[in-house]
């Protein structure tokens, strides 16, 4: 009876290791996160599709030892530990688990990464091969090299949950031409993709250079035209993106649009404060999303929270440069957009022309409502706390209008630093939609060379908790 216990528990023991060896050599993090939230039902929330046209309706578009030796060694130390030789032996278990992820290296279908060659067919025909396959596979790109791609789409539906593990280096081309008859929207896009990790060491180089230079943003002599997003996430279901650098995009870097249940964690985001539209993390008609312990530090918003997004929240996002972390812009073109739970909680920022700011245009509607910013430190930080109802990033004056998303329940919770601007404190709200539910709570916030800094509020209903500097309006 004790040889029969000792010989289940050795091969439960060697079991277990192979079953890790083979399972876990592709995966620092779990996937089991983003695979057990469901979807929520009742979802009806109304899509804005006019204020960023392009994520929406463009998709469709366009051995050693000798046998003698080994037996020893196996005899020996089963005698040692009381067990038979042949319980040592892995032949009872057959062939290697076929639950093993399959690897699938970009570079088995001719991928050069020499920085020159176009990858792009190579990453395609790994893609095809990768999403065709079960159980678990991982695409891989790998370390040290240098992958020039062109745009390029991966789809779904995939036959099994799916992981891009990308160690090297892909950059887009520098030549704008190469997107002429294409969607200029996008570079890399994943397309009803689920159960999907893109993970890894690398960096993703958007090479956006020639495309600020060509930005009506930077030549107001230039026509304003699209540029591509760097990594679109669309209609992307139980998704995991953690552990990449991404730097220079065209324009937005990392865009979830349609996605339900999404983790982004340990995200790295660069441009230079220069580039222009070069937003981080653009989260639009997207539910249920955790971004993480992340760093973005670009030439527009860190974080841009646009229409359709519900249940948001972010947590240890330091950002700066760049024009800090917003709720919009809504109601463009005099839509109708809707935003509701959102959660900003501890955040730095530092040298941004905003702190946390909800935007809206006149004249639009709909709701952005149920939304906290807890635990913010700034420093030099133009306008900290900002609520502008009367949003015009327009060449031409924005007239007054009857109509404006209706802003409520915003909570403004320990936030704390200095501010570049005599208002650190600015409700600049609309007189037939006011700003109401608003919450000031312990908020200490002076100038940058330690004097007092102003609030000021227009058409704004709400109350104070706590300490509040400069003096709250309410």
């Amino acid at each position: 009876m004790e040889r029969q216990r000792s010989s289940s528990y050795l091969r439960t023991l060697l079991f277990a290791l192979c079953v890790s060896s083979c399972c876990c050599s592709f995966f620092g993090d779990s996937h089991e996160e983003a695979t057990s939230a469901a979807r929520p039902s009742g979802s009806n929330y109304y899509y804005n599709m006019g204020g960023y046209p392009s994520y929406f309706g463009t998709i469709g578009e366009v051995g050693g030892g000798g046998a003698g030796g080994q037996g020893l060694m196996e005899t020996d130390f089963a005698a040692a530990m009381g067990f038979e030789s042949e319980i040592l032996s892995l032949e009872g278990f057959g062939a290697p688990d076929s639950s093993c992820p399959k690897a699938v290296s970009v570079d088995d279908y001719g991928a050069k990464g020499d920085g020159t060659t176009d990858d792009t067919k190579a990453f395609q025909t790994a893609w095809a091969k990768a999403c065709s396959s079960s159980p678990a596979p991982v695409m891989v790109v790998p370390a040290n090299k240098n992958y020039l791609l062109k745009q390029i789409t991966f789809s779904g539906p995939c036959k099994s949950s799916i992981t891009l593990k990308i160690d090297g280096t892909i950059h887009a081309s520098s030549n704008i031409n190469d997107w002429d008859g294409l969607n200029r929207r996008h570079w890399i896009l994943f397309q009803k993709v689920a159960n999907l990790t893109v993970q890894g060491s690398g960096t993703i180089n958007g090479n956006g250079e020639i495309w600020w230079e060509n930005s009506c943003k930077r030549d107001k002599s230039k026509p304003c035209k699209p540029a591509p997003t760097a990594m679109t996430f669309y209609s992307c279901n139980n998704l995991m993106v953690s552990n990449l650098r991404i730097k220079d995009s065209q324009q937005i870097h990392v865009s979830f649009e349609r996605c339900v249940n999404v983790q982004a964690s340990n995200l790295m985001i660069t441009a230079p404060e220069s580039s222009p539209n070069t937003d981080g993390i653009h989260v639009t008609a997207t539910q249920n999303i955790r971004i993480m312990n992340s760093v973005i530090r670009t030439g527009d918003d860190c974080i841009s929270i646009v229409s359709g997004a519900r249940n948001v929240k972010a947590t240890d996002i330091t950002c700066g440069p760049g024009h800090g972390i917003s709720i919009g812009s809504l109601g463009d073109g005099k839509q109708e957009d809707h935003v509701s739970d959102v959660v900003v909680d501890g955040a730095k920022l530092t040298g941004t022309t905003n702190g946390v700011r909800i935007k809206t245009w006149v004249g639009g509607s709909g709701n952005a409502k149920n939304i906290q910013f807890l635990n913010i430190a700034v420093s030099n930080v133009t306008y900290p706390i900002i609520i502008d109802q009367d949003y015009c990033d327009s060449n031409k004056p924005c007239p007054e209008q009857g109509s404006a998303v209706e802003v409520s329940n915003v909570v403004y919770k320990n936030i704390k630093g200095t501010s570049a601007s005599d208002v650190a404190i600015k409700f600049d709200c609309s007189k037939s939609v006011p700003c109401h539910g608003i919450v000031l709570q312990d908020v200490n916030l002076v100038r940058d060379e330690g004097e007092a800094a102003k609030t000021e509020c227009r058409n704004v209903i709400g109350s104070s908790r706590g300490q509040i500097a400069p003096p709250s309006c309410f």
